[in-house]
């Protein structure tokens, strides 16, 4: 094979891969924003950083369901063993998803692990340009 040939060879297979990597990247900013939210938002729950994922969720949603004190402290007795995303829905034109994820969280005191189910509604705020959650932090009590 002679070096015009490889060039040649070397260009189509660039191509070949910008062209898969392009197809695997969202092209709307609001889908990209969302996969972003999304991993950032499993992140901190994986890593059991509950007051950090308090603010994920939306001003409005926390003017009419407070977190108390004693959810948190509830929460912090626990810590995230598992985060599996079950389902992934979008919705209104692309603004609104759910997500249904499955949440192993293990309590040291009572030497405990649970799994519950968390349903997340997220909509995207054009007014700040992100998504923010209007479902509220993972349930401990729940019984899954």
């Amino acid at each position: 094979m002679n070096i015009s040939s490889r060039r040649g060879l070397f260009t189509v297979l660039a191509l070949v891969a910008t062209t898969v990597f392009l197809a695997g990247c969202p092209s709307n900013p609001v889908d990209k924003s969302r996969g972003e939210t999304f991993k950032q938002y499993e992140t901190i729950i994986r890593w059991s950083q509950w007051d950090a994922a308090a603010d994920f969720i939306a001003p409005e949603y926390l003017a009419e369901h407070p977190i108390s004190r004693l959810d948190m402290d509830r929460l912090r007795l626990f810590r995230v063993t598992a985060y599996t995303v079950r389902s992934t829905g979008v919705y209104d034109e692309g603004m609104t998803a759910r997500q249904v994820v499955e949440i192993k969280m293990f309590n040291a005191n009572q030497a405990v692990e649970r799994t519950i189910l968390n349903e997340q509604e997220w909509r995207y705020h054009e007014n700040v340009k992100r998504w923010l959650l209007h479902s509220g932090l993972p349930d401990p009590t729940q019984r899954y």
